[in-house]
């Protein structure tokens, strides 16, 4: 069945093994799996909902953050089915375009969450330091045309993937030891070059991950120098507070996904496989599980949205 011995330019499908050496656990392990997947598709379309339908929420701050929802709703959706399918009811297996077009949409969904990431933390520099011209500088339209160049610089850095990983020949069977279709996971199976696609994903990475990194980084920097120089101290912890939610969204975006880049480089031989698959898989579930909970409860404004929506829900039950 897993073809392990054909040599085939193109193979037909590829086996995902799900978490290798942990496979008699796999029901119990998806468990928590599951859950956090509904927690992040309940929790990111709630937020979607609500910013969409709240007047007070048609803003640059919730506009940016609605795109972030469905950004992580998305990313999330488009492996996780895959996995519990393989936990719960062993279909292994994956059509090779099929997967190709996971791997491509993981892929351009991490780094559009980046890039969102960074455009919120130009949003909040320029709430911070030009807060007389918020509303003229962010104008829709300009929220509109940053959040299409986000998407198209992702697609455009993304889709090479799928030809580096098509024009590989495969000689070392069709078993992904991992529960989706991953870059270099893919590529390891042929027995061709693959330096080419190492030094891609480097190369992407860097464009993606480490440019919005540059610039949050920057973003923030400036911010602590004006805040810092605000003569009232309400004044200051009012302007940090507004950032807060934004800064534990980054943490819990990138820990995961710098511990996932280097235990995957340097600590190969001292982590063991299923720990590198765990990893992988939270840093994909982990942003979309925490973000709205984390907007939820630190963000004023959509607590009151929540509120409201609740007590306007609970109106109208009362008058049918």
């Amino acid at each position: 069945m897993h073809e392990t011995n054909r040599s085939s330019p193109t193979p037909r499908y590829f086996i995902l093994s799900g978490i290798p050496g942990l496979e008699s656990a796999h029901n119990w392990i998806s468990l928590p799996f599951c859950f956090m997947y509904i927690i992040a598709v309940t929790g990111n379309c709630g937020l979607i909902y609500l910013i969409s339908h709240e007047e007070a929420l048609h803003r640059p701050m919730y506009y940016f953050l609605a795109l972030l929802s469905l950004t992580d709703v998305t990313g999330c959706t488009s492996f996780v089915p895959n996995m519990l399918c393989i936990f719960w009811f062993d279909l292994k297996e994956i059509d090779f375009n099929a997967c190709l077009v996971q791997m491509f949409f993981i892929h351009m969904l991490t780094g559009m969450e980046s890039g969102v990431l960074m455009l919120m933390s130009l949003d909040r520099y320029v709430a911070i330091c030009y807060p007389l011209r918020y509303s003229s500088i962010l104008t829709n339209t300009v929220i509109t045309k940053v959040g299409l160049a986000t998407f198209i610089r992702s697609v455009l850095l993304i889709i090479p993937f799928t030809f580096l990983i098509k024009r590989l020949p495969y000689c070392r069977g069709n078993l992904i030891q991992h529960t989706y279709c991953d870059h270099m996971s893919v590529a390891k199976l042929s027995c061709g070059n693959v330096k080419i696609n190492a030094i891609y994903g480097l190369i992407a990475a860097v464009l993606i991950g480490g440019f919005d990194m540059f610039c949050i980084s920057m973003s923030y920097t400036m911010i602590i120098h004006a805040v810092v120089n605000l003569s009232s101290a309400d004044a200051r912890h009012k302007a940090f507070s507004t950032c807060t939610s934004h800064i534990c969204a980054i943490v819990i975006t990138y820990v995961p996904a710098f511990f996932n880049f280097f235990t995957h480089r340097f600590g190969g031989r001292t982590i063991p496989h299923h720990v590198h698959i765990f990893i992988a898989n939270l840093y994909l579930l982990l942003p979309p599980t925490l973000n709205p909970i984390v907007y939820g409860v630190k963000t004023k404004q959509i607590r009151e949205g929540v509120t409201k929506f609740f007590y306007r829900e609970k109106d109208i039950l009362n008058m049918r």
